[in-house]
């Protein structure tokens, strides 16, 4: 029945001894219960064994004396039969769990004398020297002179101690580390001792509660992260699974020197074994619809230091229903949910008029909101049903008033809307399966509200037919299309660029200034009382979550056609849109081959090699029925080599300068070849001959590409040109028409350029890594992003169906893969490679790659690991070519060849 969550904010439970508690000694009504005496830092507490009666809790500042019998004491009542005794006299007691009920502390007052006997007289010395140094701590008149003295007891006793190696799993384990720390649970820690070995990782509490030893297997360790706790970065917690809300441990050390070497140990160890995943990482999978909006908001809320062993910091989840008076709710209509894009303060326009008219009036710091919208008690408020040791604990034994009481979903969207001073979100529960919080299933005694009735089970909307059905219909809200829509407006105010700063002032999402992580620091605060008035006032008020995000979230992408589910490690949860039979089969049939094929990819097998060049391959371009394969390559030819003859039919040399790319233009009757000349050259296939020079450039061409009539050029002269081509007439000798439509200026050498599938984006990459967006319409640049640190080699918009190509993925010298999302110009993605990869195709989620060693690799973006090596070229694959249907490749090679590749399935 004892629980840490018996003792007071801040306690700590030191020791426990077996004892008889006497009660009215030497009287007709003596009576003596078995149980367990406790020894807190503010508290003496008695559990008797006889769970009908009540456990006992003696504030130390209530003690009125505290000592054991002397030898010289002729009167004393212990000397007879009652050794290893000790009487405490006090003013006032809490009795709790009578008939082991939980209910609020029953208080009695007046002075009273307790008798505590215990079975080890020897030990009736030490714990009466301890109770009276706890004694005279709590006697202190400040709270930081406590504070600072009960941690010098608790500190002496961890010195007085280490980790019992006994504990360790196998004799075998080596011993990496070991340190202080305390385990952190909701509202309470309890001290003890670390230990990390190169298989677990051990935490020994100091007085063996709940267990003598916790363990975990560093080989379970899915995830760890470093907390900020009670505002110090001195926290960690692990967990062994991957989307779990509840963690395995959570650690608070001493000092943050302890923490980072847990941490470089657990994460040493298990890195090997996982990828880290970061706030981008999941991004892109959310993006994706790789993962649910639950999970995505699950994730950020880790990654912002929220969890649910600290009420303070415990995880935030959005309002998204506004409607509970409805019978059905209808999740098609947007007035049934909540504006994601602002916060709740600012719902209600009349409350929000009154707090910016107050804001403005105000003196600094400014905020305008009193209050926040997480904190230890609003989540007990949700959950008081569940949790009723916790609030009891919170509140110094006692429930809020019945009126206060979570009594009603609509009653608490009301007061959220119109309350003076309730600005409150909501927490993950809202949006799980366990029903319970909803239910007084313990049937505690809530109190009666001011009507008679009494407090019981939360009151439901119409729309839902029972608990179960409301958490249903809560996820299916927080999963359906307006949410996906909306959600990164609320990560925006929650996570992101409007948490602070003049956009959270726009956004009238201003709270007070200690809420947010480096409002305060601690440590420049010297007077210990001042230090833990503020603490507890932060602690108590809640805490604005780490900033995840410093520019505009991106939107999810929605599908707008019907897409098949994935297989294997890509099941993508898409919400299928109704589509007509005959709107479907052919967008459907080349979606279903392009599918299939992606999720085959590591089946690509080599067909044929031919060695065709006399140094490395540049450029592959494919006549539409696939019978030429024109190549360019750094030998200055341009050659067309026949599929079906197996031999080299066209040779050609415009300059003794290298050919850097190549394309076919639409009806396959003109290549185009960039070159390290200044020049792009025009080359006509029905008469085998130079058809057109364009001298567009100061210096060598670097890439080509050619969309709706336009040629894309990009150069080592730092710009990238845009040109109208109006064809020439082959047979009258009519040359090309180049009119120049724009010119996009760069600081240095461009190296590689790509257009998404819309043409009205064009992506850039530097020999500095830079990646530039630019608007192909207006020729404004959207985005500057430095991605690699080295040459950028390769860059290309996702080919995926269904979406806006707003995906753009790069590789440079840094042996790095990147994402950006090019409608908020932020990197949402970073994936380490061993070595750099030259070229690559991807479909937005899987990616073959061309390395620098010659193998085609197949890598899980999102995973961030390799699927599948397959030996290929001897040196650096320079170039690589892959049709529509996605099912078949053709690579070149710095070893002269190219090789064709086929899926076989």
């Amino acid at each position: 029945r004892f629980s840490l969550l018996l003792l007071n904010l801040e306690e700590y439970y030191f020791e426990q001894h077996t004892a008889n508690h006497i009660i009215n000694k030497d009287s007709k009504d003596e009576r003596k219960f078995r149980g367990s005496l406790k020894i807190c830092s503010k508290s003496i507490i008695f559990e008797p064994d006889d769970s009908i009666q009540p456990i006992i809790k003696i504030p130390l500042r209530d003690c009125i004396s505290i000592k054991a019998p002397e030898d010289n004491e002729a009167n004393n009542p212990f000397t007879r039969n009652t050794s290893g005794g000790i009487s405490v006299v006090c003013s006032q007691v809490f009795l709790i769990k009578e008939r082991n009920v939980i209910a609020p502390y029953k208080t009695i007052r007046g002075r009273k004398e307790h008798l505590f006997q215990l079975d080890g007289a020897g030990k009736v010395g030490d714990v009466v020297q301890t109770l009276h140094q706890l004694y005279r701590a709590s006697c202190l008149d400040k709270m930081g002179d406590q504070a600072a003295m009960i941690t010098a007891i608790l500190q002496s006793r961890l010195a007085r101690t280490s980790f019992d190696k006994n504990r360790f799993q196998s004799i075998s384990e080596t011993l990496h580390m070991e340190c202080k720390a305390e385990m952190v649970t909701p509202l309470v820690t309890n001290p003890g001792h670390v230990c990390v070995t190169d298989a677990n990782l051990y935490f020994q509490p100091l007085n063996g509660y709940p267990k003598p030893v916790v363990q975990i297997t560093l080989q379970n360790v899915r995830r760890i992260y470093k907390r900020r706790h009670g505002l110090m970065p001195l926290g960690l917690e692990v967990f062994c699974t991957e989307n779990d809300l509840c963690s395995d441990i959570y650690l608070k050390f001493y000092n943050y020197q302890d923490r980072d070497e847990v941490y470089f140990l657990i994460a040493t160890y298990i890195e090997n074994h996982i990828a880290e995943h970061t706030a981008e990482s999941y991004m892109l999978q959310w993006q994706r619809g790789h993962i649910s909006n639950y999970q995505y908001l699950l994730h950020l809320n880790n990654l912002a230091d929220r969890s649910c062993n600290d009420l303070s910091q415990y995880p935030v989840f959005p309002w998204i229903i506004a409607d509970y008076s409805s019978s059905v709710l209808d999740l098609t209509k947007p007035e049934t949910f909540r504006d994601l894009s602002k916060p709740v303060g600012a719902l209600n326009k009349e409350r929000l008029d009154r707090l910016v008219t107050r804001y403005q009036e105000m003196s600094e710091p400014k905020f305008m909101y009193g209050s926040h919208y997480s904190s230890p008690g609003y989540v007990l408020f949700y959950l008081v049903r569940v949790a009723p040791e916790y609030m009891l604990c919170l509140q110094n034994g006692k429930f809020d008033h019945a009126d206060r009481m979570f009594n009603s979903i609509a009653e608490t969207w009301k007061n959220c809307l119109d309350g003076a001073t309730d600005f409150k979100e909501l927490i993950p529960e809202f949006y799980e399966n366990d029903s319970s919080f909803l239910v007084n299933s313990l049937k505690l005694d809530l109190g009666k509200r001011q009507g008679g009735k009494m407090v019981e089970d939360v009151e439901l909307p119409p729309w839902a037919s029972g608990p179960d059905d409301f958490l249903q219909k809560s996820q299916e809200a927080l999963e359906s299309p307006y949410v996906s829509e909306h959600l990164h407006e609320w990560i925006d105010i929650i996570f992101g660029y409007k948490q602070k700063g003049s956009e959270a002032v726009a956004a009238h999402n201003v709270f007070h200034p200690l809420t947010y992580e480096g409002g305060v620091d601690l440590n420049s605060i010297m007077d210990p009382n001042e230090k833990v008035a503020l603490l507890t006032q932060i602690l108590e008020f809640g805490q604005t979550p780490k900033q995840l995000f410093t520019t505009p979230h991106p939107q999810r992408i929605i599908p707008k056609l019907k897409s098949l589910s994935r297989t294997s490690s890509h099941s993508i949860s898409i919400a299928e849109s109704p589509v007509s039979p005959n709107e479907e089969s052919f967008e459907d049939l080349t979606e279903e081959s392009i599918t299939l094929a992606w999720n085959n990819i590591a089946k690509l097998k080599l067909d044929e090699q031919y060695k065709i060049h006399k140094e490395a391959i540049t450029g592959i371009a494919v006549t539409c029925n696939g019978s030429s394969v024109f190549t360019t390559s750094q030998d200055s030819t341009l050659k067309m080599f026949s599929k079906e003859s197996k031999n080299i039919q066209r040779s050609v040399s415009f300059s003794n300068m290298a050919l850097s790319s190549c394309l076919i233009l639409p009806g396959d009757t003109t290549v185009i070849s960039s070159s390290w000349d200044n020049h792009i050259y025009f080359y006509s296939i029905a008469f085998g001959r130079q058809q057109d020079i364009l001298m567009g450039h100061d210096d060598a061409v670097s890439k080509i590409c050619w969309r709706d009539g336009r040629l894309y050029s990009a150069s080592w002269d730092s710009t990238v040109k845009v040109w109208h081509c109006v064809p020439g007439e082959t047979l009258s000798n009519k040359k090309h028409h180049f009119e120049l439509l724009a010119e996009l200026e760069h600081d240095v050498s461009v190296n590689t350029i790509d257009l998404n599938a819309a043409n009205t984006i064009l992506a850039s990459g530097t020999k500095e890594g830079t990646i530039s967006v630019w608007d192909v319409t207006t020729a404004m640049l959207l985005h500057q992003l430095p991605c690699h640190s080295g040459t950028l080699l390769f860059v290309l918009f996702a080919f995926f169906f269904c979406t806006d190509s707003r995906h753009l993925l790069s590789t440079g010298e840094d042996c790095c893969f990147k994402v950006v999302d090019v409608q908020t110009g932020m990197l949402i993605s970073s994936v380490t490679t061993e070595e750099p990869q030259r070229c690559f195709k991807w479909d937005g989620n899987t990616i073959l790659s061309g390395s620098q060693s010659g193998e085609l690799m197949i890598w899980d973006l999102l995973g961030g690991k390799v699927i599948e090596r397959i030996k290929g070229h001897t040196g650096a694959v320079t170039s690589m070519w892959m049709n529509e249907q996605c099912n078949s490749v053709i690579t070149g090679g710095e070893d002269k060849q190219i090789m064709f590749w086929k899926l076989q399935y």
